[in-house]
This record gives C-alpha cells, sequence and structure tokens, in this order.
C-alpha cells in the first residue's frame, strides 16, 4: 500500500497551549497525586495544587529574572520532579524551553546555546555548571540557574524569593500570550550526523502527540485502574519520555522520576509502576539479564525452554490458534519464569512502550508471551514523538503500528516513509535548507526505509543512509541482523559494516557485564580482558552462533561473511553513542576504520 490515512478525533483550539495541562488539572482535581518524589525509601506525594503552585512561583521569578515570551531558556538536567517543574515554569513565563542532555560536552552545549540564542540555562549541579563556565565563545550573556547548590539557596528557591512581589495575574498573563501554532520547544536532534538540528514544535505538535494517544485504546487499561504510575527514567530532553509524561499526566497517572539506571530494577519492586516507557536496548537488557542470571545459576535450559514457549504463545496468540499442549508449557512456565519477571518490573506492570529504534520481533513476542506486553512505536523529533504505535485492538508484532489519530503516512517511489499529520513539525530554527531538503511538496521526508500493509500497519527496514551498498550491487539494510546479533546475552552491540566492500560484515563488542560470567563459564582467567581473549576460540565461536542466527533471517548474499570483535564496548562518554542508546555510525567508522580494513585485509 503507498497511503494510508487515519482521520481525527480530537481538535486543537486556537488559544490552547501546554500549560493548561497542568493548570487546569490543579483547578478540577486539587487534591489529585499527580508526581511522586523520592524522599529517603519513601515516594511523597504531590498534589497537582502543589505542583502548579511550584510551578507558578518558578515562573514569576523568570519573570522578576527578565524572561520575556518567545525567549529561548536552555534545560541542563537529569530526569527528576524539577525538570517538569521548569519545563512548565518557562512556558508559563511564556518563553520557550530548549532541552539539553545532562551527558553533553562542553561544545555540544556551547553550540545549542549559539545556535538557539538562549538568554538563561537552567542547570542541575556543580558538574554541569562547570561544563558551561569552561565555554569561552558565547558572544551573548546567559543568565544561569542551578538546581542543587551547596554554597547557597537552589534554583527553586532562588527564583520564588525573586519572583514574590510578581502577580499571580502576571503569570495569567503570561499563559495567555501562547497559542496553538505558537513554539513549544526547540530540540536538538541527538546528531548520529553532522551538527544536531534545531527542531521546532509548536504546543499544537504537542499537544496533537498527547490527544491523538489518548484517543486510542492504548492506554485503557491503565486508564481503568485505581493504580496509575508511570516511573520516568529516559532522559526528558529526548521528546518521547517527555510527550508520554504529558501524556501520562492527562491522564491521570502518578510520575516519578529517576536516573539511577544501575538502582532501575530495585526502584520497580518500590514504586510498582503500571506503565514502562523505554527504548529497545532497555528491554533487550532485562532479558539478556535474566537469560545470563538462569544459565549462571544453573537453570539456563528452564529458562530458555520458558523464552522459546512465551515467543510460541505469543506467535500462536496472533494467530488465535493456542494448542493445548502448548497453552499447558504456558501455565507450568508461568509459574516458574514469568511470574518473577513480572515481579521484578513491580508486579502491576500491565504494559510497556516501546521507542527510539527497532524492538525486533523476537523481543516483542516474548514480553508478550510473559504477560507484559511491549507496543511499539515509531517516530523522530520531527513528529513529536510517536507517530505511530501498536495498541491492544490494533496489535502486530514487529511493525511499529498504525498512524495516530489525525496521521497519514505515504512509500515514496524509493519505499522511503513519508509522513504528514498534526504531530509533524513545520521547520527547523534558522535553517531553511535542512528545512526545504526535509518537507517537500507538504510531506516530511523520514531517511526511513519501510512498508505499509492493507491494513495501514508500518514497517520499518531500515534508513536510506544506513543502507549498505556492497562492491557487487547488493543492497543490504543492517537493522534487522544487528537486532539478532544482540539478542546474544554476550553480546552488547553488533554493527554491521561492508559498504562499497565485496561482502558484509560486522564489528562487535562485548557486554561490559555479561564478560565476568562468560568467563567463569568457560574456564577463562578473571582477569583476562576482551583484548586478551579476541583471538579465544571459544569466545570466537559464542560470537560466530550469534551471526549465524542473523544469516538465517537473509540471503547469502546479505549475510555476514566475517566479523571482528572490538576491544571495548560502544559508549556515550566514548562518543559512539547518542543519549538514546543509538550508534553514531559515521563516529564508530571513522574510529574504528582500521579495524574495518582489517577484515578485508585477510
Amino acid at each position: 500500500m503507498s497511503e494510508y490515512s487515519v482521520p481525527a478525533k480530537f481538535s486543537i483550539a486556537d488559544d490552547e497551549n501546554c500549560t493548561n495541562i497542568i493548570f487546569n488539572l490543579a483547578q478540577r482535581s486539587p487534591q489529585h497525586v499527580v508526581f511522586r518524589q523520592k524522599q529517603g525509601d519513601e515516594w511523597a506525594p504531590i498534589t497537582a495544587a502543589d505542583a502548579a503552585a511550584r510551578i507558578s512561583s518558578i515562573a514569576k521569578g523568570l519573570i522578576a529574572s527578565g524572561i520575556n515570551p518567545g525567549d529561548r531558556v536552555a534545560l541542563l538536567s537529569r530526569t527528576r520532579l524539577e525538570w517538569n517543574l521548569f519545563d512548565f515554569a518557562i512556558w508559563s513565563a511564556g518563553a520557550i524551553p530548549v532541552p539539553i542532555y545532562d551527558s553533553s560536552s562542553a561544545s555540544q552545549i556551547e553550540w545549542i546555546l549559539r545556535d538557539s540564542g538562549a538568554v538563561a540555562i537552567v542547570l542541575e549541579d556543580d558538574g554541569h555548571r562547570a561544563a558551561f563556565e569552561s565555554i569561552d565563545s558565547l558572544t551573548e550573556p546567559v543568565t544561569v540557574f542551578q538546581i542543587d547548590r551547596t554554597d547557597g539557596p537552589g534554583a527553586v528557591d532562588e527564583l520564588t524569593a525573586a519572583g514574590a512581589d510578581v502577580h499571580d495575574d502576571e503569570v495569567a498573563k503570561r499563559r495567555a500570550t501562547l497559542g496553538a501554532a505558537d513554539p513549544a520547544t526547540l530540540i536538538y536532534t541527538s546528531g548520529t550526523t553532522g551538527r544536531p538540528k534545531g527542531c521546532i514544535l509548536t504546543h499544537s505538535n504537542m499537544l496533537s502527540e498527547m490527544k491523538a494517544i489518548l484517543a486510542g485504546d492504548i492506554l485503557d487499561d491503565l486508564m481503568n485502574r485505581d493504580h496509575k504510575r508511570l516511573l520516568m527514567f529516559l532522559p526528558l530532553a529526548h521528546v518521547l519520555a517527555r510527550a508520554i509524561t504529558l501524556v501520562a499526566i492527562e491522564a491521570g497517572a502518578e510520575v516519578g522520576h529517576t536516573s539511577d539506571i544501575k538502582t532501575l530494577v530495585d526502584e520497580f519492586a518500590v514504586f510498582k509502576p503500571s506503565l514502562i516507557l523505554s527504548v529497545p536496548r532497555v528491554f533487550e537488557k532485562v532479558y539478556n539479564s535474566a537469560r545470563q542470571k538462569a544459565h549462571d545459576g544453573g537453570k539456563g535450559k528452564i529458562f530458555d525452554a520458558a523464552a522459546e514457549t512465551a515467543i510460541s504463545y505469543s506467535e500462536a496468540r496472533e494467530k488465535g490458534q493456542i494448542g493445548l499442549v502448548l497453552k499447558a508449557k504456558h501455565t507450568v512456565f508461568d509459574a516458574l519464569v514469568y511470574k518473577k519477571l513480572r515481579t521484578a518490573l513491580g508486579g502491576e506492570c500491565g504494559m510497556a512502550i516501546s521507542g527510539g529504534g527497532p524492538l525486533g520481533a523476537r523481543l516483542g513476542h516474548f514480553f508478550s508471551g510473559v504477560g507484559i506486553p511491549v507496543f511499539e512505536g515509531y517516530g523522530l523529533t520531527e513528529t513529536t514523538a510517536a507517530f505511530s504505535v501498536n495498541t491492544p485492538s490494533a496489535w502486530k508484532i514487529g511493525t511499529v503500528g498504525k498512524p495516530l489519530s489525525g496521521n497519514t503516512v505515504r512509500l515514496g517511489e524509493d519505499g522511503e516513509i513519508l509522513l504528514k499529520g498534526g504531530v509533524v513539525f513545520s521547520e527547523y530554527w534558522q535553517n531553511s535548507e535542512a528545512t526545504a531538503s526535509a518537507i517537500v511538496d507538504g510531506w516530511f521526508h523520514t531517511g526511513d526505509l519501510g512498508t505499509v500493509d492493507a491494513d495501514g500497519f508500518i514497517t520499518i527496514t531500515g534508513r536510506k543512509k544506513e543502507l549498505i551498498v556492497t562492491a557487487g550491487g547488493k543492497n543490504v539494510s543492517p537493522a534487522g541482523l544487528e537486532d539478532v546479533i544482540r539478542a546474544n546475552a554476550l553480546i552488547s552491540q553488533a554493527m554491521v559494516v561492508g559498504d562499497a566492500k565485496p561482502f558484509v560484515a560486522a564489528l562487535i563488542t562485548i557486554d561490559p557485564e555479561a564478560f565476568p560470567a562468560w568467563k567463569e563459564r568457560n574456564g577463562k582467567p578473571a582477569d583476562a580482558s576482551v583484548a586478551d581473549l579476541i583471538d579465544d576460540a571459544e569466545l570466537l565461536a559464542e560470537v560466530q552462533a550469534a551471526v549465524d542466527s542473523a544469516n538465517k533471517t537473509v540471503s547469502s548474499a546479505e549475510g555476514i561473511k566475517k566479523f571482528r570483535i572490538l576491544p571495548s564496548d560502544f559508549t556515550e562518554e566514548t562518543g559512539e553513542m547518542t543519549p538514546t542508546l543509538k550508534v553514531k555510525r559515521n563516529v564508530v567508522v571513522e574510529k574504528f576504520s582500521g579495524d574495518i580494513e582489517a577484515i578485508y585485509q585477510r
């Protein structure tokens, strides 16, 4: 199918804006718990009335500090309650938030501040302040507000005091100046290639995303529960995390925040989320860690059998053909394995949403079979997060769902995904050339390749820019191969290479968390590094098995003929990963050019 459209089931008034989400809630349900904040071992409640009062106080402080309507205010912090409070407060002062990932380097911060023309920045701590103060190339002054300080009051108390004499009516006036067509945020793309571009999203874009998700049935189960909680751990600088937070607030869920990924499972046990939002890599880690733990404890065969049963059960349920034997096996493994996995996620999680990259059908069927359906969606910064998503009533695992209400998808002649609708942006910040390249005849050209079936389900097959064309002229999309390889618990990352080369190959990194247990099981020295074992026969055999599994999914010409294990993993700190855990292919190709050439010289 070349085009599929879903009519809008909602409307947005010209004077609507994102501040209404929290202030309207405070007016109609002032005692409703909208946030929970970690205090010691407890998650203390924050009502809508309290949240609105805090936001208003911060907004008055921003106004008193000289922030004017239309000003850009940067926001650099880990995921925490104050991030959301400042987001709403900047809006309420009539200004435009410019989120910056907390892991950004000084040069990245400098580029965003300079390009956006931000007049102020909200920083989290001394570390972020040091990065900011190392910048010496800004030509215009930037006011600094710091959330956590040891030498005086933090930004919330500082701004609350500064705005004490500003009347509430001034905040109301500023909020009233915002319309649906006005810019709500300026988000800089993650920059997997080239310098990040500032993407302007309007209040209408943000509200379209929120209303479109709520207009579907994806959250019906959540909406009907007394217990509705979302623990947000993704970076709020990412549009997906930010948009789903707004959806959760509007849906009446309680939102908690954490940025400590290492203790995430422990927090799940206490917070007991009913909804989990994550990126595919986190779901991969949950699966791989559970499998590794089972194998280390001598229960590997049970786990593997349970995993295969979960996948088979989900596949059979999708076809409406669950046999009695499969049903019985599933019941047994539910008691032995699946229930423990659900308990590890808090015991009350009824669903999960995955975005930011391909999840893969195998993982999707596994979690569905375990009893935690993962609804995969698709979108970009330019589409205000999700453009399409699977839902309980319209779900095909392996696809990224149907367009949300009010959106249309079209396939270009070369298979490129083209999008139009209420969530789609209209321009990049002060970059008419990039805008003209991305939006042609009203259609946003995503750069992604895919298909659309007769029911409107979208399947992403790869990126145009990532498409590998071998010296023999064979077109190879790397995503599917990489997804299967990463399913191996020992492997952290796999990057397929082979552009203009005689055959397809891959760069492999080993998961540092899984490596120690693998060494113990295989009798390797405990102090041996990956570099020490790069040519180890058993390590090579383990990786080869994962590559063989991937090769079964493609033709012989598309299969990986050789691979090379790298001595260290890809990380954000070393520059190969984005903050949303996507591989920066151009960086890897440049950084490991010698390793790539070595593959083809053997």
